[in-house]
């Protein structure tokens, strides 16, 4: 079925503001202005995260919807896509952040405006935690893009998290995916845009 609603989900200390967020947006409104498409500002909170989600998807189509993410955001897309049981679309997703956001517990600046500051507290590790979706085989079809350059997340771990994915690897690039432009058209085909 043709996707009518696309969700895109950003990363850690990102943002809405993020390259591949607003690139997508401008994929969507030139060649797909038909779709719904929405990318909210994410809160630190694991749980309060996917909260907001929920709610400002509770009324799309799940047959017709699909999500993109990003890092931290790619694990969270995992979690959508089981729920709503909707194509997922992962970004050098983020494989284990409970582990690895463990280090990051205290004040944060945002990457696109350091002057903006928030708090990840211990509490949010256990969130993230509960949100893990390893132990199940996917509900829809996945496509994961890697970076074998990604130089805050394991290629092959993210890989390896993936097996039943689509999966296109990178030689070189880098966590940002400097040249995610150059895909999009893969994401979108994937995606069926309508």
């Amino acid at each position: 079925m043709t996707t009518t609603h696309l969700l895109y989900l950003h990363g850690f200390r990102s943002s809405p503001s993020s390259s591949k967020a607003r690139q997508t947006a401008a994929y969507m409104a030139a060649h797909h202005p038909s779709v719904t498409f929405w990318c909210p500002q994410l809160p630190p909170s694991p749980r309060a995260a996917m909260a907001l989600v929920a709610q400002g998807i509770a009324d799309w189509p799940r047959p017709s919807m699909a999500v993109i993410g990003s890092s931290l955001g790619g694990f969270y897309a995992s979690w959508v896509a089981q729920h709503a049981g909707c194509h997922s679309v992962m970004l050098n997703p983020a494989v284990d952040p409970a582990r690895d956001l463990a280090r990051y517990i205290g004040e944060q600046t945002t990457w696109h405006d350091p002057n903006e500051r928030f708090y990840f507290l211990p509490e949010y590790i256990d969130e993230l935690q509960a949100l893990d979706m390893r132990d199940r085989s996917p509900a829809a079809p996945e496509l994961a893009i890697v970076a074998k350059g990604d130089e805050v997340l394991d290629w092959r771990e993210m890989v390896g998290r993936y097996p039943q994915a689509k999966q296109v690897v990178l030689e070189g690039g880098d966590h940002a995916l400097g040249n995610y432009g150059d895909y999009l058209q893969l994401v979108t085909a994937f995606l069926d845009l309508g």
